[in-house]
């Protein structure tokens, strides 16, 4: 007889394989719809946020291809690496909003190779990326106003928007996607990549401390020059900052997992630039 837990298991297994059912499809369907694929990745973690599988299948379709490196404000241009490998890309903003001029000139430029199936003499602009990239965000700042739903709950999209931008120009929204051979209910490393890119909320997270030994192994010095302490690794970092804000549980003990998912939310929110 299964225990809860692995009922809860078996459950979220379930929902899994029904979702990596739809959401290759769905992707697919946006990749099949578009001209122009914009892949809005995280300028902090450009690697971690490429969808290979969905770049794969647009170079095999022919599409065009653009790397939108959201969250830019949050990095170093000159410190990145592996940019030749994803070009053509522009550095942009949406918090900030800078780089949406560029963006449009790029996608104007890319279009002027494409020939136009729409029998209006449109093209269409899909727009992918991990929950949270900010996809959403990339769209209203081309349009110039709140026409795509944001939210700061990961995949908060939840079906396929079609938006104006130009006469000539539709931008297509979709659900953020976790690559299907990506996704894990259980290994660590996994779930702590994507609570590092924004891809998993923080306060779903089953074990946030060990979210945040990954981080601070990567970068430690952020979260020392952030907070404004020295600590040794992540359980000197989550004791020390607890009891500066007083996280503290019965007995004067620090609340760990509040303390914790404090820094994660913090991390995700883009406080914390590397």
């Amino acid at each position: 007889m299964p225990t809860k837990r692995q009922r809860r298991a078996i459950k979220r297994l379930s929902n899994l394989r029904k979702q990596k059912g739809k959401f290759p499809e769905l992707l697919s369907k946006i990749v099949e719809m578009s001209d122009i694929i914009l892949e809005v990745l995280d300028a902090r973690f450009i690697d971690e946020t490429r969808n290979k599988e969905i770049e794969k299948l647009i170079k095999n379709k022919g599409k065009k291809i653009l790397y939108v490196l959201n969250k830019a404000d949050l990095v170093e241009k000159e410190k990145l690496k592996s940019l030749d490998e994803i070009k053509p890309y522009v550095f942009v903003s949406a918090i900030k909003r800078t780089g949406g001029k560029e963006l449009r000139d790029k996608i104007k430029i890319l279009s002027k190779s494409i020939e136009r199936s729409d029998a209006l003499g449109r093209f269409s602009v899909g727009v992918i990326g991990y929950p949270n990239t900010g996809k959403s965000s990339i769209i209203n700042l081309l349009i110039g106003k709140n026409s795509a739903k944001t939210g700061a709950a990961a995949g908060f999209t939840k079906g396929i928007q079609k938006l104006k931008l130009t006469n000539e120009i539709v931008l297509i929204d979709s659900p953020g996607v976790i690559p299907a051979k990506e996704y894990s209910d259980f290994d660590q490393k996994k779930i702590s990549q994507h609570a590092m890119v924004g891809a998993r909320d923080y306060h779903k997270i089953k074990d946030p401390e060990i979210v945040v030994s990954y981080l601070v192994q990567e970068h430690k010095s952020a979260f020392e020059n952030f907070y404004e302490i020295e600590f040794t690794d992540s359980e000197d970092l989550i004791e020390k900052l607890g009891r500066k804000k007083n996280f503290f549980k019965k007995g004067g003990v620090v609340n760990t997992d509040r303390t914790a998912r404090e820094i994660i939310k913090e991390w995700q929110e883009g406080k914390i630039r590397i």
